[in-house]
């Protein structure tokens, strides 16, 4: 249990990312897919029922006692609050409104951000172009864990120490790993956020900011939504690099779980991956992927060979803005 991880660095590959070809492959085969892209009408709807739902939520929770607020932001309020960092994280790829109503989609994010509690939308939409388009990149994909957390998290003990704290490496990584100028989106984000936190102490006091803040901290950290952090790219077998998952927590995920067919068709919405597999079933049905995001994180946790350095990563050339 307390041996370190043989792995002592990262898999270096010098290929480009699987995705750009696969993608081709199954366009020139399976153009219909076409049709798949464009927004989702139901997104601003599901979202907003989420984003009420927690307002009433914390107008009930308000007079609970803080062992329950802790109860309940764990196993109801943060399972929201999850689900709505993959609504933004959906959002920023602009299926809400579509590629031509680019503000709409950016402050609909930040209503979804509301429940969360930190301002986050502005700032996951300018990284995560990055991780599509630089997939594993050194020092440009930001979800790659530094060397330092490779190097440290490398017994269970300290592996599952790492999955609690992974709403902080995932904050603070952007700011080391590749720091980018403040946008005026992301202190609008701010703006909003912090208003809408005090207007909620103002009505109902302190618990039920910290019932939607806790949660939020919690439900990223270590909890079974969790464990598709770990099972969309970490290398659980030599060769391959981005892994989906199939089972019921897509109900609660937005279909993150379909995420070999999200990096190939980013500007598909969640809703409408599972028709992706689908129709293009053999480029598919023969790949790894997982059964369990809670035996993703055991596996993670207790075996030797997996830890925070089990990525993929490659040097690449910064593209040319248009």
């Amino acid at each position: 249990m307390g041996n370190r991880v043989t792995r002592d660095d990262f898999e270096w590959v010098y290929t480009e990312q699987p995705h750009t070809q696969r993608r081709k492959e199954i366009l020139a085969k399976y153009p219909e897919i076409k049709t798949l892209m464009g927004p989702d009408p139901h997104l601003k709807w599901i979202v907003s029922g989420m984003v009420f739902m927690q307002l009433l939520a914390c107008y009930l929770v308000k007079d609970l006692s803080w062992k329950w607020i802790f109860f309940w932001a764990y196993a109801f309020g943060g399972c929201i609050n999850h689900s709505l960092t993959l609504a933004i994280h959906d959002i920023s790829h602009n299926v809400a409104f579509g590629n031509k109503q680019a503000k709409w989609n950016r402050w609909f994010a930040v209503f979804a951000n509301l429940p969360i509690g930190i301002p986050y939308s502005a700032s996951f939409k300018k990284y995560h172009i990055d991780h599509h388009r630089y997939l594993g990149g050194d020092s440009l994909d930001v979800d790659i864990p530094t060397d330092f957390e490779g190097w440290f998290f490398c017994t269970p003990l300290r592996k599952l120490l790492w999955l609690f704290l992974q709403p902080l490496f995932y904050s603070l990584r952007p700011l080391y790993v590749n720091p980018k100028a403040i946008t005026r989106m992301e202190i609008l984000n701010a703006l909003v956020q912090f208003s809408v936190d005090l207007i909620i102490y103002y009505l109902w006091g302190l618990k039920p900011v910290i019932y939607l803040i806790a949660g939020t901290i919690l439900c990223l950290g270590f909890h079974p939504i969790s464990g598709h952090f770990i099972a969309e790219h970490y290398m659980f077998l030599k060769g391959y690099e981005t892994y989906s998952y199939y089972g019921p927590l897509n109900w609660l995920t937005f279909n993150v779980g379909y995420h070999m067919e999200h990096h190939d068709f980013p500007s598909i919405p969640g809703c409408r991956l599972p028709m992706v597999k689908k129709i293009a079933a053999e480029y598919y049905d023969n790949l790894p992927h997982h059964q369990s995001w809670i035996r993703v994180l055991w596996d993670f946790v207790f075996d030797d060979t997996l830890g925070p350095y089990s990525r993929v990563k490659r040097r690449c050339k910064l593209a040319k803005e248009s």
